[in-house]
């Protein structure tokens, strides 16, 4: 199940993860990340017991976002171990989008 974050709960939920952890910056008016969305659902139905999804509404955690790089949307990031490491920004495909979860070793 895909995870609402906010800055209450990111340390908890993604920081803290016992597993890899997907987080997106997202926005509800971006054309873009809605079509990523059902992409992310499938990659969440595959592999959600290896892996964590959450994604981070932009215009509702401005400082959330803002502490991340939030300059371009949907930007995803790969947690472990309470730290991510290069960012993905708007994946071309879920083949793009496995790919590089593979690299960050999270699937």
């Amino acid at each position: 199940m895909i995870k609402v974050i906010t800055k209450e709960n990111f340390h908890e939920e993604i920081e803290n993860a016992a597993i890899p952890a997907v987080v997106e910056l997202w926005a509800p008016w971006c054309a873009y990340c809605r079509r990523l969305s059902p992409v992310l659902d499938r990659v969440d139905a595959q592999y959600g017991e290896k892996l964590i999804i959450g994604k981070i509404n932009i215009d509702e955690q401005p400082e959330l976002a803002d502490s991340l790089d939030d300059s371009t949307i949907p930007t995803l990031y790969v947690y472990r171990n309470g730290k991510h490491g290069e960012k993905l920004v708007a994946p071309s495909s879920q083949d793009q989008l496995e790919e590089w979860l593979k690299s960050n070793q999270a699937i």
